[in-house]
């Protein structure tokens, strides 16, 4: 079977012309339907269209083990449950974090990212060193994702001025109209590296993350998932998800901290 790697983007709803045509895709256990925003360097990102990233990397090697094709589907990160909700996706790739709330509803393949919480703001400001600071701070954070709900629950987030961005949350801090945003450490370090912002982390991760795939609790998502979940077990055996993490970001994110 040959193999192809189709990017598709998606505004707004999927439709199908012919009866029944969705419930003929769904069928097909051949095509893994990975939904992502393309908008979260180096994890996904779109560089001369082209779709890259360490996500992309690993689903096309989790591909190469289960003879999957692996259609990648873009949309905003905020709408990328619902989209797996509904079944116009199978999984979703963009650093999603095991949380409670989630596992109620999902079923995660085994964690393959394990990283931290961080707060950043532009280089040269040190009013703020960590969560206790950010009260009274305007604060950007990806809208829908795990580091809004961690912000939300912080102890002072009344106090914040929360502000959610579909995507380039790091933009306005480097600029000086917002105070901090929050990212994953690895992320943000790689923004900083990569991109040349004036930016610097503020203080150490505040809470520990986990990220996985998840997929829909039923029978067909339950059978994707173990079948993903034995292709990312042999990756991380056989070295590959080791070599595709120091690729992206010179280290491994791959392994559980001792």
């Amino acid at each position: 079977m040959t193999r192809s790697r189709r990017l598709n983007t998606l505004v707004a709803a999927l439709t199908f012309s012919v009866a029944g045509g969705f419930a003929a895709v769904q069928a097909q256990a051949d095509t893994l339907r990975v939904g992502m925003s393309g908008g979260y360097f180096p994890f996904t990102f779109v560089e001369r269209n082209e779709l890259k990233g360490f996500e992309v990397d690993v689903m096309n090697a989790v591909g190469e083990i289960t003879g999957d094709d692996v259609e990648f589907v873009t949309a905003s990160f905020s709408g990328l449950a619902g989209m797996l909700d509904s079944g116009r996706i199978d999984t979703i790739a963009n650093q999603i974090t095991i949380t409670p709330e989630r596992e109620a509803k999902y079923v995660f393949t085994a964690p393959y990212v394990y990283d931290g919480a961080q707060v950043v703001v532009r280089a040269g400001n040190d009013s703020i060193n960590g969560v206790e600071d950010l009260s009274g701070k305007s604060v950007a954070v990806n809208l829908g994702s795990n580091y809004e709900q961690l912000l939300r629950e912080l102890p002072n987030a009344d106090e914040i001025d929360i502000r959610t961005y579909e995507s380039n949350v790091e933009q306005d801090v480097a600029l000086g109209r917002t105070n901090a945003f929050i990212m994953d450490r690895v992320s943000a370090t790689q923004v900083i590296k990569e991109r040349g912002l004036p930016l610097e982390l503020a203080g150490q991760p505040f809470t520990v993350i986990e990220n996985a795939l998840p997929f829909r609790d039923n029978e067909a998502g339950n059978a994707q998932r173990d079948r993903v979940d034995e292709a990312l077990t042999e990756l991380r055996d056989n070295g590959t998800l080791r070599e595709i993490s120091e690729k992206w970001f010179d280290t491994d994110i791959t392994q559980q901290p001792e």
